[in-house]
């Protein structure tokens, strides 16, 4: 197990010989008054292909349906508990930082975080469908959440075996002294 923490992502850069992004789409907060996205103050689309535009929100409710199938169609679903409805309603109702990837209705990537807002978050998952991995969902989810903290506030997470390459080249550091507790059984009683 890896623990990771991140302060802030860099700023993107430009890819060698990628095009201009039309009306400034792909990177900023809509809400310009050139902004196509209707949800201005909340959303933002980033074209991944020319048949494709995924859009960013942090307040688009996701069911529990949607949550499930987002995590069935990424490999986080082999870790979570896709077939307990309780389980996952609960996971939703006390996220307190949920922000998600759609093209049209369908959720494409989940980044769900419990948080203070100031000192630290801890995202819990990260799920990006297969078929979009590679191409930045999951780093524009990060830089999304990254937008809703107070500076200064580092994003923690616990990552998945598959995923331990992932975050180093985003700007998190592995940090060694972390540690995980079931809930149960619980802690033996204290011994005078």
């Amino acid at each position: 197990m890896i623990i990771l923490k991140l302060s802030r992502l860099p700023p993107r850069r430009k890819r060698h010989g990628q095009a201009p992004n039309p009306a400034g789409a792909s990177l900023g907060v809509a809400g310009s008054s050139d902004s196509p996205y209707p949800n201005a103050a909340t959303a933002y689309a980033r074209p991944h292909s020319v048949m494709s535009t995924v859009s960013y929100h942090h307040d688009r409710p996701l069911s529990v349906e949607a949550f499930a199938d987002v995590l069935r169609r990424s490999t986080l679903g082999e870790r979570r508990p896709v077939d307990d409805v309780h389980r996952l309603e609960q996971m939703l109702r006390h996220a307190n930082l949920l922000c998600t990837a759609w093209t049209g209705d369908r959720v494409v990537g989940v980044a769900r975080g419990l948080t203070d807002f100031s000192y630290c978050c801890y995202l819990s998952d990260l799920a990006v469908d297969a078929a979009y991995q590679g191409r930045g969902v999951g780093t524009e989810l990060i830089r999304l959440m990254q937008s809703r903290l107070e500076p200064g506030a580092k994003i923690i997470l616990l990552s998945a075996p598959k995923a331990r390459s992932y975050y180093p080249h985003l700007g998190f550091e592995a940090h060694p002294s972390a540690w995980t507790l079931s809930a149960t059984p619980a802690l033996a009683p204290r011994r005078n």
